[in-house]
């Protein structure tokens, strides 16, 4: 049996790394997971119970429940469920369960595209494609802005411009996991790309480490 194709997309919020990665897995016939979507649930069950202060051991349990094929995106994308993510990310024994469920998830035949913040650092070190998709803090907060108007939502640029970057800032210097690409990752900018270009781009880099792969270890 084949070794699982696992392609690693990491990257800062509204970089355009979750619209790449589902058509990547569209593409390559594989499963895909938002790994920020597990974070976000887990937020949104402690949001739902009502509790001031984020408990690590209510963390924990709520990720063992988690079921991962049954994340609400539309539901999960609110501003505040987001914004509690962040925050609960810092928890390195609750990363540390998710991880391990981002891990068995990829590991399953025939693969998967898992996009996140520390996938090719640390959930799947061993990806046979490793990409780290960024954009311009201005051109990231006018998509958000745009995306969040197209949901119905009044929100203000100049706030979504100041609300990524504190994120990016939390999750940059958090000890556990920061955000930062892996050594042997391809950077895609896609400040000033479109989404086919951006998805050529990332097709030709994975093919090309694919390739080398199968030629390192033929089967």
């Amino acid at each position: 049996m084949s070794k699982p194709l696992i392609i690693a997309i990491d990257g800062p919020a509204a970089s355009g790394k979750g619209t790449l990665a589902r058509r990547l897995a569209a593409h390559y016939g594989l499963r895909h997971l938002d790994t920020g979507l597990t974070y976000r649930a887990v937020a949104a069950e402690l949001l739902a119970s009502g509790e001031d202060e984020p408990d690590v051991a209510a963390a924990v349990a709520a990720a063992s429940r988690l079921d991962l094929a049954a994340m609400e995106r539309d539901r999960l994308a609110a501003h505040d469920i987001g914004e509690a993510a962040s925050k609960i990310a810092v928890m390195g024994e609750l990363r540390r369960a998710l991880v391990e469920r981002q891990r068995q998830f990829a590991a399953e035949p025939p693969g998967a595209v898992l996009d996140g913040r520390d996938i090719g650092t640390v959930v799947c070190p061993d990806a046979a494609a490793k990409l780290f998709v960024t954009a311009k803090p201005e051109e990231r907060a006018r998509r958000r802005t745009e995306e969040l108007r197209g949901r119905g939502q009044d929100v203000d640029y100049e706030a979504v411009l100041e609300d990524l970057k504190r994120r990016d800032a939390r999750d940059m210097q958090r000890a556990d996991s920061p955000l930062r690409p892996a050594d042997d990752a391809h950077l895609i900018d896609t400040s000033a790309m479109t989404i086919e270009a951006a998805f050529r781009a990332a097709v030709a880099i994975i093919d090309r480490a694919v390739s080398a792969r199968s030629e390192a270890c033929p089967s």
